[in-house]
C-alpha cells in the first residue's frame, strides 16, 4: 500500500506573477483574488488539495514588493514568514526576463538563507520564445539547487497536475490535516469580503489605487417569501480619500450597482443560493497605517 503524504507549500514570488491564478487552478476552486494588478492578495490564504495519496496545504503569499506604507510592511512580513514555515517552496518567476531581476533575486537570496526545499515555476512561457526560457532555466540553476524547475502557461491546465505531481513527490510521510471535503480555511465572510474586492479592482481599474478595503457588517441566511433560502448580505467598500468614493459610487451609482451586480453574480454561483447584497462606500483616510485595521492582516498562526 503508497504511503500517504502531506505538508505545506508556501507559493512565493513578486507580484502579477500569476501565483493566485495558479493555486485556484490547483485547487479547482477559486480561493484567491485573481486581477491583473499587483499586490492582490493581502492575506496569507491556506488552501487544500487532496489526492488518493496526499493532502497539500498552500500558503498563498502577498506578492513581494517595495513597501509605500505599513500594510505593504505587513504583506512582506507575511510572505518572508511563511518560507522557514513551509515544507516545500513554490517559487514562482515569469519567464519574460532572460535574467534574475532585483525583486526576484532578493526572494532567491532568502530561499538560500533557509536552505528551503524550492520547485521553481517559470510562468509565461507563452508570452516568449523557447531560446529564452533555456536561457533562463540555466540562469536559475547555477544558482540554486532546486528540487525541479517546471516551465508553464498558467493558461494551460495540463500543466497544473505537473506541479502537483512534483510538490507530491518531495512531500514526506504524514497525515491528513484537514478534513478531505476542505478546500480553504478562509471564512465565508473572507470569501465574500475577497468576492467583492475583486470585482472593485477590476471594474475600477487604475482609476483607484490599492486603498480599497471591504468589510463585510451582515452575512445572513434566511428564507424568502416563496420559502426559497437566501443571503443577506451588506458590506461596506473602505477607501482613502473623497475622490475615490466619487469613482467608486460613479455617477448616478452605477459603478457601485455594477461592482454588486457582478459580485453577487459570483457569490450565488459559490454559495448555490439567491443573494441579497447591499453596498456602502465610506472614507477611511490612511487606513493602509492604521494599526487597528492592519490586525486582520497579519498571519497570527
Amino acid at each position: 500500500m503508497e504511503e500517504f503524504k502531506s505538508g505545506f507549500v508556501s507559493i512565493v514570488g513578486r507580484t502579477n506573477v500569476g501565483k493566485s491564478s495558479i493555486l485556484n487552478d490547483m485547487v479547482g476552486q477559486k480561493v484567491a483574488v485573481v486581477v491583473n494588478k499587483p499586490q492582490t492578495t493581502r492575506n496569507l490564504i491556506k488552501a487544500i488539495v487532496n489526492r488518493e495519496h496526499s493532502q497539500i496545504v498552500f500558503l498563498d503569499t502577498p506578492g513581494i514588493h517595495k513597501p509605500k506604507s505599513k500594510l505593504g510592511n505587513v504583506m512582506n512580513d507575511t510572505a518572508w514568514e511563511s518560507i522557514p514555515d513551509s515544507d516545500i517552496v513554490l517559487f514562482v518567476v515569469e519567464a519574460t526576463s532572460d535574467k534574475i531581476g532585483k525583486g526576484d533575486q532578493m526572494i532567491l537570496d532568502k530561499i538560500k538563507e533557509k536552505k528551503a526545499d524550492t520547485i521553481l515555476v517559470i510562468n509565461k512561457i507563452d508570452l516568449v520564445k523557447k531560446e529564452q526560457i533555456f536561457k533562463l532555466i540555466e540562469t536559475f540553476k547555477n544558482e540554486y539547487n532546486f528540487k525541479a524547475i517546471i516551465p508553464i502557461s498558467a493558461l494551460k491546465k495540463s500543466d497544473v497536475e505537473i506541479i502537483l505531481e512534483e510538490i507530491e513527490k518531495n512531500l514526506k510521510e504524514g497525515p491528513a490535516y484537514y478534513d478531505i471535503e476542505e478546500y480553504t480555511d478562509q471564512t465565508l465572510r473572507d470569501l465574500v469580503s475577497e468576492t467583492i474586492r475583486e470585482k472593485a479592482l477590476k471594474l475600477l481599474k487604475d482609476e483607484v489605487p490599492h486603498g480599497i478595503f471591504v468589510e463585510v457588517e451582515k452575512l445572513k441566511k434566511s428564507k424568502t417569501r416563496e420559502q426559497k433560502s437566501i443571503f443577506n448580505i451588506e458590506s461596506t467598500i473602505y477607501c482613502l480619500k473623497d475622490s475615490h468614493k466619487g469613482i467608486i459610487i460613479g455617477k448616478n451609482g452605477e459603478m457601485l450597482k455594477k461592482i454588486g451586480t457582478y459580485a453577487r453574480e459570483d457569490l450565488e454561483k459559490m454559495l448555490g443560493t439567491q443573494v441579497n447584497l447591499k453596498l456602502w462606500v465610506k472614507v477611511k483616510e490612511d487606513w493602509i497605517n492604521n494599526e487597528h485595521f492592519l490586525k486582520q492582516f497579519k498571519n497570527t498562526d
